[in-house]
């Protein structure tokens, strides 16, 4: 079966290095983005939430974006971060990326103003119309405090082809049957948990977008070609080693825990930027035991 825009089965939310005085490490930048292209991702997401988008300024982005293409060097697709509350905003930043020449851009449902389903339309029709790059849908309730449902997906993927896909953070999957059902075939689910992958493949979802597969992205990519291969019991074996690791990564606001544990890897340092704050030495001890643990398993 065709899919709209392949952006590959794992997707990588990257983190963006900062120095030890909280301004972007350019240099990590381009070696974060080698490594992850490396290890199993297919595409890498740029200045999303665990990005620490909302921290960055629009010079930061560009700049950004810039580093990751000139290290992608087309190994990989890459999708820009173009979400906003306000619709006028998201607009322009879709427009701006179509002009830094992204593959995609990521674009998540209106936080704060809590929009009805009408709204939502209103919201990505805009967005859809504004550009011809591929839109993926960020549906994240605990986040935005509104959930957007399977038929207001559907209607948007239904009108506007340039509506591929949704990340779904949500642990509803009679909402993943719904979409199944209702949007057009060559429309692509995201798992936007880790560790709902596997239980959304088996509804017919595409992969993940992922937070985990900054460190465990061959065996992400692993457990999904087991499944879409019919070894399912090896897919299951492979949640189940990975199922701590993917909770202990969320122990702390998104990205702090991933970025201690690529710091404990050696491949950026442990800096996030204010209102976040690093994991205490406790914390981080209990999330290396876990993540080592699973590694050496």
């Amino acid at each position: 079966m065709a899919i709209r825009f392949d952006a590959g089965e794992v997707i990588t939310a990257m983190v963006t290095p900062f120095d030890k005085n909280r301004e972007i490490d350019y240099n990590k930048v381009e070696e974060l983005t080698k490594y992850l292209i490396n290890n199993g991702s297919d595409t890498v997401l740029v200045a999303g939430t665990t990005g620490e988008g909302p921290t960055l300024t629009h010079e930061e982005e560009i700049e950004l974006l810039s580093t990751v293409k000139r290290a992608n060097a087309n190994k990989a697709k890459v999708i820009m971060n173009a979400g906003s509350n306000c619709t006028m905003t998201a607009v322009r930043t879709a427009k701006l990326a179509e002009k830094e020449d992204v593959d995609a851009i990521l674009s998540v449902v209106p936080y704060y103003n809590k929009p009805s389903q009408k709204g939502m339309i209103e919201h990505f029709s805009a967005i859809a119309k504004s550009t011809s790059l591929p839109v993926i849908i960020y549906n994240i309730p605990s986040r935005t405090g509104v959930n957007m449902q399977p038929q207001t997906v559907a209607q948007l993927a239904n009108e506007f082809d340039n509506i591929v896909g949704i990340k779904q953070s949500c642990g509803d999957m009679d909402a993943i049957t719904e979409m199944k059902l209702l949007c057009p075939e060559d429309f692509s689910i995201y798992s936007g948990d880790d560790s709902l992958t596997l239980p959304m493949l088996s509804l017919g979802a595409r992969g993940v977008i992922s937070v985990a597969s900054h460190i465990f992205g061959s065996e992400l990519k692993s457990m999904i070609r087991n499944y879409k291969t019919g070894e399912f019991l090896a897919a299951l074996n492979m949640h189940k080693k990975l199922y701590p690791a993917f909770k202990k990564l969320f122990m702390a606001p998104n990205p702090v825990p991933v970025k201690a544990a690529l710091a404990h890897k050696g491949i950026i340092e442990d800096t996030v930027r204010r209102p976040l704050v690093e994991l205490s030495d406790n914390d981080k001890a209990e999330l290396f035991k876990v993540l080592d643990s699973v590694k050496n398993d």
